[in-house]
């Protein structure tokens, strides 16, 4: 099994690495433009985001919450090549056989997804995620901690769930919506809002997703 470096050294990283040596995975270190190469409370930075290339022969992901972030840093890694991007799931996850995971995507402890259910790549869903039937979850996806998702659900591209949020069965979210920390959705989402509260309404409109 191939050694396995991790972008991003905010508190999020260091949770993959613990979530990557669950998974039986050797981390080599991390890569971060904010920081220098060196030992930083005891987790090796190896350098900067595009000297991925230096270390071709290991696997990759990126450990950043924001979406868009997220999408910008995996584009820029592409400018430089064709890395080989890893897709973490953790033993205490539970899924049927019918659930299918995209490279890149981070599946943190004791989440469950049941049948049906799709997962697109570089999609983080967070420990404690619960997601009923037929769901689609699609690409740079962030679901953060204790989010329900009813069955029949379509997340789009670069959506953002809250922590401790919940939407009703059959609705979609569409590209680049986001769903404040507790809010209900009961509602479909317009691109690029945000939305908070119980129930969900408009709060402010983002920049779109990039393409």
């Amino acid at each position: 099994m191939k050694d396995l470096i991790i972008i991003g050294f905010g508190g999020f990283g260091r949770e993959v690495d613990w979530l990557a040596i669950s998974c039986g995975r050797n981390v080599a270190g991390f890569l971060d433009d904010s920081y220098e190469p060196g030992i930083h409370e005891g987790y090796q930075v190896l350098g900067r985001v595009e000297q991925w290339v230096n270390y071709s022969a290991c696997e990759f992901v990126v450990a950043v919450g924001n979406p868009r972030t997220r999408k910008l840093i995996v584009d820029k890694m592409l400018t430089f090549g064709d890395p080989e991007f890893a897709t973490l799931v953790h033993p205490s996850a539970i899924m049927s056989p019918s659930v299918s995971v995209g490279a890149g995507s981070l599946i943190c402890a004791h989440c469950t997804l049941t049948v049906n259910f799709s997962i697109g790549e570089h999609t983080i869903l967070n420990m404690n995620v619960a997601a009923g039937h037929d769901v689609v979850i699609e690409s740079f996806v962030t679901v953060a901690h204790l989010v329900a998702i009813s069955g029949n659900v379509t997340l789009e591209d670069g959506v953002e769930l809250g922590t401790n949020s919940a939407i009703r069965q059959g609705l979609t979210m569409a590209r680049g919506s986001m769903l404040g920390m507790g809010g209900v959705m009961t509602k479909n989402a317009d691109k690029n809002m945000v939305y908070v509260g119980s129930p969900a309404k408009e709060f402010k409109k983002l920049e779109a997703f990039p393409s």
